[in-house]
């Protein structure tokens, strides 16, 4: 999906959330009728979600059984990956057919902070990192890169900015880790090798590169022969790569970091790194799973409508039984019973949705109809 630089960035900056963002109460019965609007039926209509794990995923999927009057097909893996193998079974389930897919990140309203929710079932309601299972995949990258913003030094040689790399950086026997792009970093020499300046018991020094000199000019500006500090912040993502040893059987163990591996850089140097996870991988999951859905052969003569987006779990205070879940729609997908099909980008459909009621008159009332069926005549079951 990634084969660039610019192109995880534009794909970054189109995911809007400013403006492209409903409370699940509103965002579930306007997807109804949407839905209803291209053909789908009341009463037939079978939603399917792919949710990560998490109990804060549950408000989500009480407001999709009260609107679309049944509990939805588990169509989802931990961190919100699509189990495509599901698609099958679902398809026998249901008439008209309709995904969500929706990676999800902690918000923290009193300090506007993404990435950790109040966990309010524990003994001191405490922060923990939300998504967990991203917050797992980006724990060793984020000290890889924490190790380089301390291991790359600037300092000044014969009057020119240099960097100070550890050898450790520089040995590209390695078979995991944080790696760097020198062309980004260091000046060739005449034959276009990055041959260092000066060479250290466990370090090497090479002309930063004319470019680099530009960007950093205020801070070379201030520093003194014999000087040196560490490049931190100013480590960009282009600047380096990681390469990690993993399962690569699709939709394996190591599924989600391996979609996630090209855009990492992006990820761990983001003010966010949570955030920008969910929402690469709500982009990533998009992309293929649309696929996987116009070609399956089990979809043949049905209604399908994919959409896909990021669940943003505010933390609710005590006493509340749940969170303040919102969606932000990234893109949808419809296939018609002939085979056509149309994608929606995010723009388009943030504007379709809102054209939407947000009333449904087919939303059932969950008190009566669990009431009703603890008042039903007891089935009994009998033996063969």
């Amino acid at each position: 999906m990634f084969t660039s630089a610019a192109n995880v960035e534009e794909m970054l900056n189109n995911f809007r959330l400013e403006g492209s963002t409903f409370r699940y109460s509103s965002f579930v019965p306007r997807l109804y009728n949407y839905v209803r609007s291209l053909g789908f039926k009341p009463g037939k209509m079978l939603p399917s979600r792919a949710f990560c794990s998490d109990e804060n995923q549950g408000y989500p999927i009480i407001v999709l059984t009260k609107h679309f009057g049944t509990f939805p097909f588990n169509h989802g893996r931990g961190g919100a990956v699509v189990a495509t193998y599901r698609h099958a079974p679902y398809a026998e389930h249901g008439e008209g057919l309709v995904i969500i897919q929706a990676s999800h990140v902690g918000y923290e309203p009193e300090n506007n902070r993404f990435g950790t929710y109040s966990r309010i079932h524990t003994k001191d309601n405490r922060n923990t990192p939300c998504c967990g299972k991203l917050a797992g995949i980006l724990d060793w990258y984020q000290e890889q890169y924490r190790i380089a913003q301390a291991d790359i030094l600037l300092e000044r040689c014969n009057g020119e900015l240099c960097l100070r790399i550890d050898n450790g950086l520089l040995r590209g026997t390695r078979k995991e880790g944080l790696f760097l792009r020198l062309k980004r970093l260091v000046r060739p020499d005449a034959e276009g090798k990055f041959t260092p300046l000066h060479t250290r018991s466990t370090a090497k020094s090479f002309l930063a590169l004319e470019a680099l000199q530009r960007q950093l000019a205020d801070l070379d500006s201030g520093l003194q022969e014999g000087q040196r500090i560490a490049i931190g912040d100013h480590l960009k993502p282009d600047m380096f790569y990681f390469r990690r040893s993993l399962d690569e059987t699709v939709e394996g163990r190591n599924h989600q970091e391996l979609s996630l591996m090209y855009p990492m850089p992006w990820i761990v140097t983001s003010p966010w790194p949570l955030l920008t996870a969910a929402q690469i991988n709500t982009q990533i999951e998009f992309d293929r799973t649309l696929r996987t859905v116009a070609h399956a052969h089990c979809f043949r003569d049905k209604c399908v409508f994919y959409i896909s987006g990021l669940n943003i779990d505010i933390s609710p205070q005590p006493g509340d039984p749940f969170p303040t879940t919102k969606f932000v729609p990234w893109a949808a997908y419809l296939r018609d019973r002939k085979g056509g099909q149309r994608v929606i980008e995010q723009s388009e459909l943030v504007s379709l949705l809102r054209e939407q009621s947000k009333e449904n008159p087919d939303q059932i009332d969950l008190d009566k109809a669990f009431r009703d069926m603890a008042e039903a005549e007891s089935v009994e079951i009998r033996e063969a």
